[in-house]
């Protein structure tokens, strides 16, 4: 399909044609800096939400977030153009359903994932060379710091990450699991503990931990009380790579082990692994890379991990290697199906210790 990056063949040699080349011009068009951050604009001035009631003038969303209305007019004529807004005559914009992804409470957290990725992130990207020369995190060379390091220094930024995690959480991919016999989870790493939230809903019957760092749990006791769960969560901000709470049934690592690198992410598998009593299992999700050639999302994350955390996305293979290696044996896999959401979907491994009662690997 012409312009469509999610191509799956492409021919490997051959004299360019001239709908090659404006193939390559809408991709570049459509993927550039300028498109990023008109949908930037749109979900950090919430103009999603500003027209959740209908259609308004480019003036009035203006006067309502503080933009300058010349500017914001063009930016919402951009926007339209590229289907987020539909234009009306009169300087007036309404979404459209794709522009509704974007609204705060929309699934997915489409709109924290822009802001998110607008903001720091797209700053780190201006570096990527330094990454490509290196193989090092162009956000630690950009800020002086890592990406957690700096979440833990600035406020606005951490609220954004978290309320990008927790709209988005992959509440689909733990719905596969069975929890009937458990009667405590732990989330690891699990931010305000939206996933967690969403498992003890579906299991009365449960009590979770949920652990993080303290400024990612600092909006779960919110969060949890507003999803009514409070009274049977207990939230401890603290490292995974220090110490993990024993005495689970079932530990949650959610997204977790694709932002670090393979030697952190064996430290907290192997503390995970020391946590756990006999007979209790681990649940990893996480997006998997196939080992096959052409489009998956999974590929474009890897970038996003390797430039901006100096994490990877992983194959199965890997993942396995990973697990077996801080003493862990996999019971069960569960790769996405073949929905139109699949690949981005993340798979599910469920993994008991290689050595019941000991300390792993």
């Amino acid at each position: 399909m012409s312009g469509d990056p999610r191509r799956t063949s492409v021919p490997e040699h051959g004299a360019p044609t001239l709908p090659d080349a404006v193939a390559l011009n809408e991709l570049v068009v459509t993927t550039a800096p300028w498109a990023f951050q008109s949908l930037y604009v749109a979900a950090k001035l919430g103009l999603a939400d500003a027209l959740r009631e209908g259609p308004r003038s480019s003036a009035d969303l203006a006067a309502e977030t503080g933009a300058h209305p010349g500017a914001l007019y063009r930016f919402c004529r951009a926007l339209a153009a590229l289907g987020v807004l539909h234009e009306h005559p009169g300087r007036v914009f309404g979404t459209t359903p794709m522009g509704a992804a974007l609204r705060s409470d929309a699934p997915r957290g489409l709109r924290h994932f822009v802001i998110v990725n607008g903001e720091e992130s797209f700053r780190a990207w201006a570096d990527v060379m330094h990454t490509v020369r290196t193989g090092e995190a162009a956000f630690d060379h950009v800020y002086g710091l890592s990406h957690f390091a700096y979440l833990a220094r600035d406020a606005d930024a951490s609220t954004s990450f978290n309320a990008m995690a927790g709209t988005g959480a992959p509440t689909q991919t733990v719905d596969r699991c069975d929890f009937g016999k458990d009667r405590v989870v732990v989330d690891v790493g699990g931010g305000a503990g939206g996933l967690l939230a969403h498992v003890l809903e579906r299991n009365p019957q449960l009590t979770g931990v949920l652990l993080d760092t303290p400024e990612g749990v600092a909006q779960a006791p919110g969060l949890l009380a507003s999803r009514g769960v409070r009274d049977r969560a207990e939230i401890r901000g603290g490292s995974f790579f220090d110490s993990v709470p024993t005495g689970g049934d079932s530990y949650i690592l959610s997204r977790v082990i694709h932002d670090w690198n393979d030697e952190d992410a064996l430290r907290i598998l192997r503390t995970v692994r020391g946590a756990m009593p006999a007979g209790a299992r681990l649940i990893l999700v996480d997006k998997v890379i196939p080992d096959v050639a052409g489009f998956h999302p999974g590929k474009f994350s890897d970038l996003q991990m390797l430039v901006v955390l100096g994490g990877r996305e992983r194959t199965l293979d890997e993942l396995a290697a990973l697990l077996d290696r801080a003493g862990f044996r996999i019971t069960d896999t569960r790769m996405p199906g073949f929905g139109p959401d699949a690949p981005w979907a993340e798979a599910l491994i469920e993994a008991t210790a290689a050595d019941p009662g000991g300390k792993g690997a």
